[in-house]
């Protein structure tokens, strides 16, 4: 996909400018634990510099050092030949790098042209220059390509918005070295092809860009340079050219990753777990109808913002729909009448849907608690005010064992976990609670491939459990390795229900830019 949105952008080439950057035997602990052991490489201007590999394996770590948030250990970085002595991500800034971080750094309260230049307004008289601020800030928008009035709270953006706020923050630097940590995993497929369009202008003016990524189409497509961590150490430098998708995957993870979708099983008629009719999640929007089947992983597939968000956030009790209803259908053992849910998402969850957002960090998590208290709370599902609260310790630790949660212990703050293991606590919260569907938007944002194979090994033991699974996700490729059906949504519309073993990419981009004659497809 990435070819498509480079057209025009210069194919990555083997580095021949100067040395800009140079990590010398770095070395970093926190606490116990060793981040980083021994890292040496150097990055050179004029050239694109993927850093990977799996979460946890140091990648953020080495660039936060290089951005000023830490200070290593031992050994050195260099910047243009001489150590650099920097304290503050401030004076690494003044320094001449500009930092992208993966996590938001904008303050909501503040505007956007106010958060681009908050330490360095511009000042007239002694005072903060507003118009010049603005004026700058238009100018840094225009830069990405971002449409938005610099007065908006940044509150008020959405992800993806605030993440090509932040892309802007960085490239209205007068930097020499930029470093983007994940700059696709919130932004749609349009500010992808600007930010591709951005990175070759910089690349062009002779700036070194490290750029972290988990997406190999990505690391293939865009960067002259490959370096590979894991655990903290050093593993390869080379020119992205000399390898293949399976050689820097086995380099990432230590070893062979055969399938990293599990197995689809064959297809068979189920019975529903919801019914969703006449949904329109929003005025002007059409109305959504289709059912999710026990057993089965379900897809909103399409062009990002096209209502699949909004879809979802209706049936999970998280958003107010204008019109139409949801029914979840209990196992037919049971013999239970289905029961419509109400737009609220504390009946949804007590109903036995659970709901996974994009947003882990601010919307799922809570950063401060261990990983035995954020999953345990999962336990507390029927619990009423006048309940004493129960958790079993046991089922507890043999869930995180069986997910594979790499921690010390159970007792790891959340915060300090690496993204894929983050992502498995939010998991394992609901599969301690014992609901049977699933509602998750983008399951392997940010995550390593070896992490990836294990969200989807935990999803689909889900379904062939009997519970239903429905997840929107922007990238295509998983929508169709993981998924069983997929419904393609344009402008809010169902416009093809496919199953997922006979759709290729060309046929779901199909309708999702073309759509159907018709205006919806029952599903």
């Amino acid at each position: 996909m990435l070819k498509s949105l480079a057209a025009g952008a210069p194919a990555p080439t083997s580095p021949s400018g100067q040395t800009v950057v140079e990590f010398v035997d770095v070395q970093k602990h926190f606490g116990q634990i060793a981040a980083l052991s021994g890292v040496s490489f150097a990055g050179h201007a004029g050239s694109v510099h993927a850093v990977t590999g799996e979460n946890g394996a140091g990648k953020s770590t080495l660039m936060k050092m290089l951005a000023g948030v830490h200070a290593p250990d031992a050994g050195e970085i260099r910047l243009g030949g001489s150590p650099m002595r920097v304290t503050s991500a401030l004076e690494a800034r003044a320094a001449g790098i500009a930092t992208v971080f993966q996590e938001l750094t904008l303050l909501p309260n503040l505007t956007i042209a106010q958060n681009l230049f908050l330490g360095r307004e511009p000042r007239r008289l002694g005072f903060v220059d507003g118009a010049a601020m603005r004026r700058m800030a238009r100018e840094a928008l225009d830069r990405v390509g971002l449409d938005l009035s610099v007065d908006l709270p940044c509150g008020d953006l959405t992800i993806g918005e605030q993440h090509m706020v932040e892309i802007a923050k960085g490239a209205q630097a007068q930097s020499r070295v930029i470093i983007y940590d994940e700059p696709t995993a919130a932004i749609d497929a349009e500010s992808v092809r600007k930010l591709v369009q951005l990175i070759a202008q910089q690349k062009a003016s002779g700036k070194l860009i490290f750029y972290i990524s988990h997406r190999l189409e990505e690391i293939f497509e865009l960067c002259d340079t490959t370096t590979v961590l894991k655990d903290g150490m050093h593993v390869w430098t080379g020119p992205t050219a000399e390898l293949t998708r399976g050689s820097l995957v086995s380099l990432m993870v230590g070893r062979e990753v055969g399938q990293i979708y599990p197995q689809r099983p064959a297809a068979k008629d189920s019975a529903a777990a919801l019914s969703i009719e006449g949904l329109v999640p929003k005025h002007g929007m059409p109305a959504a109808s289709f059912e999710l089947r026990r057993g089965e992983i379900l897809g909103l597939a399409g062009l990002e913002g096209q209502g699949q968000r909004d879809i979802i956030r209706c049936i999970g009790g998280l958003q107010d729909p204008t019109a139409g209803h949801v029914a979840r259908h209990e196992p037919k053992e049971t013999s239970q009448p289905p029961q419509t849910l109400p737009a609220d998402v504390v009946a949804v969850v007590r109903a036995g849907v659970g709901f996974i957002p994009e947003d882990r960090k601010t919307e799922g998590l809570y950063l401060p608690l261990s990983i035995e208290e954020n999953i345990g709370l999962g336990m507390l599902r029927r619990s009423g005010l006048a309940m004493r609260a129960r958790i079993d310790s046991s089922r507890l630790a043999s869930l995180i064992r069986d997910m594979n949660v790499r921690a010390r212990d159970e007792r790891q703050a959340v915060s300090s976990l690496s993204g894929g293991n983050q992502q498995k606590v939010m998991i394992g919260r609901w599969l301690a609670s014992g609901i049977d569907i699933l509602l998750i938007e983008e399951p392997t944002r940010g995550v390593d491939v070896g992490a990836k194979a294990e969200i989807y090994r935990l999803l689909r033991e889900f379904a062939d459990a009997g519970g239903a699974v429905l997840l929107t996700s922007s990238e295509l490729t998983e929508h169709l390795g993981l998924c069983d059906r997929l419904l393609v949504v344009r402008r809010g519309a169902i416009v093809a229900q496919l199953p997922a073993a006979e759709a290729s990419e060309e046929t779901v981009m199909h309708y999702a830019l073309l759509g159907n004659d018709q205006q919806e497809v029952a599903a």
